[in-house]
């Protein structure tokens, strides 16, 4: 039997859940809620896309609020809150609106599951594959957040590290495409409910002209999956750069346990050929950030600038494609909790 989805919200992360869960058969998107009032520009929007490309399949508007393509006729809704909503005959809600929500109200729902594609310390879990999903328990966790791209990338290589050789303090930063709050001219400052940000004078600097500096939520997220990789362990910030996605996390890190190159080289070897999940990519080519445009693997170490210094100090360059690589994990966690389940 198909999984039954509603997602909340097709922005860039939405869209690429879409288009992800109508290449899977499990699952049937019943529903798209969507705050976007016009259904035609929903519908321009799934077909036509800058940065991955045109749907050959398109989508037509038919019956005033409804969808349809070869593979899917989709009720759309233009609900504010999911507590307005028609829930019946849903499965599954995955919230990619980028709204905190009232998560009391939303454990309320009459659904299996919430998926959060933000990090949210108040969910039952935050889940990185790679990481912590063996903690998934499908009878106690119904809010579930996939956490964020930075850290979806980041926390498999930090635990990895971290059981073989023991983090003692680090450093990341984190270069990151430009995103829809950022202005694309100098403008007035930047605010933000979704990021907690009241105001942020950098953001309202040009963001096609500029690398702009600014901090970074990372470790929070990884800290909401693993508590011990927190603020007193790893400093950050990040630098938001104009290009369209695929981001890059220069990590330094310092660890209780000597180690070499080659040793480290060899823990990301051994960790893909035996990973459950698609997560970790070993790289030694001579590539740039769009060669890993549409790229599942999230953490993808490029050993050219794998290196260990003094025996303690280890630097790893980590690229993941921000936009369909995380939603990638957000399916792929969804598929863990249906396999959970069905066992």
């Amino acid at each position: 039997m198909k999984t039954k989805i509603l997602l909340n919200g097709v922005g860039r992360i939405g869209k690429a859940i879409l288009k992800q869960l109508l290449q899977n058969d499990d699952f049937e998107i019943l529903a798209i809620n969507e705050i976007n009032p016009y259904i035609d520009n929903i519908v321009y929007s799934i077909n036509y896309d800058s940065t991955y490309g045109n749907m050959s399949d398109k989508f037509k508007v038919i019956d005033d609020n409804f969808i349809q393509n070869s593979k899917a006729k989709i009720k759309i809704s233009n609900h504010k809150t999911l507590h307005n909503i028609n829930l019946e005959n849903i499965d599954i809600i995955i919230d990619a609106s980028g709204v905190k929500d009232d998560l009391k109200a939303m454990k309320k729902l009459p659904v299996k599951a919430v998926f959060l594609t933000h990090p949210n310390a108040n969910a039952d879990i935050n889940i990185v594959l790679g990481a912590n999903e063996d903690k998934l328990d499908i009878n106690t966790h119904k809010v579930i957040s996939t956490s964020s791209c930075n850290a979806t990338a980041l926390l498999p290589a930090l635990k990895l590290i971290d059981e073989a050789k023991e983090i003692i303090c680090g450093d990341i930063v984190t270069i990151h495409p430009l995103l829809n709050h950022q202005r694309v001219l100098d403008g007035s400052f930047i605010g933000s409910a979704t990021r907690n940000v009241d105001y942020n004078f950098e953001f309202g600097r040009s963001s096609t002209q500029n690398i702009i500096p600014s901090k970074t939520t990372t470790i929070d997220a990884c800290s909401y999956v693993l508590d011990m990789f927190n603020h007193d362990l790893i400093s950050s910030n990040s630098l938001r750069v104009p290009t369209d996605t695929v981001g890059a996390i220069n990590v330094t890190l310092f660890t209780k346990e000597k180690s070499n190159k080659e040793e480290i080289i060899n823990l990301f070897e051994e960790c893909e050929k035996n990973q459950e999940f698609p997560v970790v990519l070993n790289n030694y080519d001579p590539l740039v950030s769009s060669d890993f445009k549409q790229e599942n693997k999230t953490t993808i170490i490029d050993h050219r600038y794998t290196d260990v210094k003094n025996g303690n100090m280890i630097k790893l360059l980590v690229w993941y494609d921000n936009e369909w690589g995380y939603a990638s994990k957000t399916v792929d966690i969804l598929k863990h909790y249906i396999n959970k389940s069905n066992s």
